[in-house]
């Protein structure tokens, strides 16, 4: 979830809470005791599991333990003994495994509702109740073998956005798991005309890391695990009940709390083994639900911001926003990616609305994660939804991004001068037409960082660099929000034949793959992916949201176009240089004249390259337009719906005409 049309994303998820009013004043919850370990929650082991609750406004806690993950009545009822610095504890003797748990307090003389703990490792269907695991029990064979792929920097990195459903839920897809994490497991699945479709597709493509959306529990009022496969709703997942294991209804069995936590490591296993790290999409931001949250059954009110007045403040646009810049709130958050990164693997984390969060929890995320593995890579939205009581100069926003330890943000700036503004569905971009978008693509294709050749008062949105090095930007055209790319074309150049906007749709990703910083690729996207004209598909059934494999064959020269844009930037370090200082002394900005045309040069074997120079030429006008050349043999190896390193063409004049939507590059040696 992130900034899109307002009036849209008050309704990302249904069950989103309005604003609630509180009466506990603000100072009360900075007077209560922080909890300085690290073992919250269930700890099993064979001889005896420890539980802990941090509550340090209940007056009693009590635990009822059930056979089930749903129904029934409890098989025992336990009062916890209050600790120090707010925990209560309990110790259940004997193996525990594969019961589930709930917990109550009692506040003002009431028992709140039954709850999973927030620290909950593993629970039962729709997230109701806990699970005492045994998480060595749930590795997938050769687990402990597991390697992450080989990665030497960050700018290395291409990410690929993925639903974990709209992988495999088209009919044709060949794939069996359909919407399953093992669908992540399944080789050699085709398409009707006999192409490569599931993890043979991504490898084939050769992306380096799979955002997957959120895959962590989330509310059952979006999606029942308790339906059959076929009668679930689709949902987007940015709605959170249980941080800290994963989606149910992704699982063969949502019933058994061990076994989605199973197939989601055989998926990141499966994914490792293929060459490909794994991002996890997180939303610490808010919680599904407000007054019911797991939060708020535990220690109501302190696990979100509030207004002067007592309200819940609602930056997420969804009716709360965690308070991250409070000792216990931060701690959660950074006790819940080491989990993930430790128990599951994961490579990399992406924020979802980043700005909500304070600069100094990001960067204790960012500390925590590069302690256990420095090449996690950590990036998010840097903007709210909404307005928020934390002062902007505390906000991990995209302005603050210099202020950020080893965390990147979105480029909305090359999004929207890219394909035009996602307010307004019939504004054009650069690849489309629309003058006067120069800067700002300059400004992406830098990576947003300080370059004496842009002139930031024209950039659309930032007035001045914002990143301090280019990994810090991540340059997209197109995500899981709003329209894809193919759909905003068919809207805003609608008299456009379908031939020149695949050109657009081209000319775009090429800019995105041949601009500095980390690329980022919205699933499908390779085969100009439609949802039907549908902006936002949080709730949209699997027809409008699913990948449509036959599109693959339909769209092969685009998908042909792809994988060798992708190989171009692998094979050529000079179009993903590690740091600022080397962009600043190789990349310069030829002299253009014409409207929608914009050269660079690559100067000096930059980063190592093989080629001594080269220019890329973006021209985003219909018409033929003419670049001069410096001085030389120049051979041009990419040249609008042709790419060859080994050389289309040599030529020595001085100067080059490009045709209109399309790019250029031509190398020196």
């Amino acid at each position: 979830m992130r900034i899109t049309t307002l009036f849209s994303i008050a309704l990302l998820t249904v069950n989103c809470h309005s604003v609630q009013k509180k009466t506990t004043p603000l100072s009360v919850y900075d007077q209560y005791p922080a909890y300085n370990g690290a073992d919250l929650g269930m700890n099993w082991s064979v001889r005896q599991s420890t539980f802990k609750l941090w509550s340090p406004a209940a007056e009693e806690v009590r635990m009822q333990v059930y056979k089930h993950g749903d129904g029934g009545t409890a098989l025992q009822v336990i009062s916890l003994k209050k600790q120090k610095q707010g925990v209560w504890q309990t110790t259940l003797d004997g193996d525990q495994k594969g019961l589930y748990y709930t917990v109550q307090i009692k506040m003002a003389g009431a028992w709140l509702a039954e709850t999973p703990d927030p620290y909950a490792k593993a629970v039962g269907v729709n997230g109701q109740r806990g699970m005492i695991v045994d998480l060595a029990s749930t590795n997938p064979a050769r687990w402990d073998s597991d390697q992450k792929p080989v990665q030497k920097q960050f700018t290395d990195i291409i990410l690929y956005e993925l639903h974990v459903r709209d992988l495999s839920a088209y009919p044709n897809s060949g794939l069996q798991n359909k919407g399953k994490y093992l669908a992540f497991t399944e080789k050699g699945a085709k398409n009707s005309a006999g192409k490569s479709t599931g993890i043979d597709h991504l490898k084939e493509l050769g992306i380096t890391h799979v955002h997957l959306l959120p895959a962590f529990d989330f509310r059952y009022t979006s999606v029942d695990e308790s339906k059959p496969p076929q009668e679930r709703k689709y949902n987007w997942g940015y709605d959170p009940e249980n941080y800290n294991t994963p989606e149910g209804s992704y699982a063969t069995d949502a019933h058994d709390g061990a076994v989605r936590i199973r197939e989601y490591k055989q998926a990141v296993q499966a994914l490792h083994a293929n060459g490909m790290r794994v991002v996890m999409d997180v939303v610490y931001n808010h919680t599904g639900s407000t007054t019911e949250s797991v939060f708020n059954r535990v220690a109501p009110g302190y696990y979100y911001r509030q207004n002067p007045d007592g309200s819940y403040s609602n930056a997420s646009a969804c009716g709360n926003e965690t308070a991250s810049e409070r000792a216990m709130v931060r701690q959660y958050i950074v006790e819940s990616v080491k989990y993930w990164a430790q128990e599951y693997h994961i490579d990399g984390f992406r924020f979802d609305l980043m700005g909500i969060h304070d600069i100094a929890t990001m960067n204790a995320v960012s500390k925590a994660l590069h302690d256990i593995d420095p090449t996690i890579f950590i990036y998010g939205e840097g903007w709210t939804a909404g307005s928020s009581p934390l002062p902007e100069a505390q906000r991990a926003l995209k302005a603050n991004t210099a202020q950020l330890d080893r965390v990147a943000a979105f480029s909305d700036d090359f999004r929207d001068a890219l394909k035009g503004s996602v307010f307004d569905h019939l504004d054009r971009g650069f690849v489309s037409g629309k003058a006067g978008m120069e800067e700002s693509i300059k400004f992406g294709i830098v990576a947003s960082i300080q370059h004496p050749q842009v002139d930031y008062n024209q950039v659309n949105y930032s007035k001045a660099p914002w990143a301090a090095e280019p990994f810090q930007t991540i340059n997209y055209a197109e995500c899981h929000d709003n329209h894809t790319l193919w759909d905003k074309l068919a809207i805003s150049c609608k008299d456009d034949s379908e031939e020149d906007r695949i050109r657009m749709h081209r000319l775009a990703v090429t800019m995105v793959l041949t601009s500095q910083g980390i690329p980022f690729i919205h699933a499908g996207a390779e085969m100009l992916r439609t949802k039907n004209g549908v902006e936002n598909s949080f709730n949209a059934p699997d027809a409008v949201n699913w990948i449509n494999w036959d599109r693959k064959t339909q769209y092969a020269d685009v998908m042909e176009a792809y994988k060798a844009l992708i190989q171009l930037r692998k094979n050529h370090p000079a179009f993903r240089l590690p740091t600022a200082a080397l962009i600043r002394e190789h990349l310069h900005f030829l002299d253009t004249k014409g409207a929608n045309l914009i050269a660079y040069q690559l100067s000096d074997y930059a980063g190592g390259d093989a080629w001594k120079d080269i220019i890329v030429v973006f021209n985003g006008s219909p018409d033929t337009q003419t670049v001069f050349l410096p001085k030389g043999n120049w051979t041009v190896v990419l040249d609008r719906d042709q790419i060859n390193e080994a050389g289309l063409r040599t030529m020595t004049v001085p100067k080059v005409n490009v045709p209109g939507i399309s790019a250029m590059v031509l190398v020196r040696n």
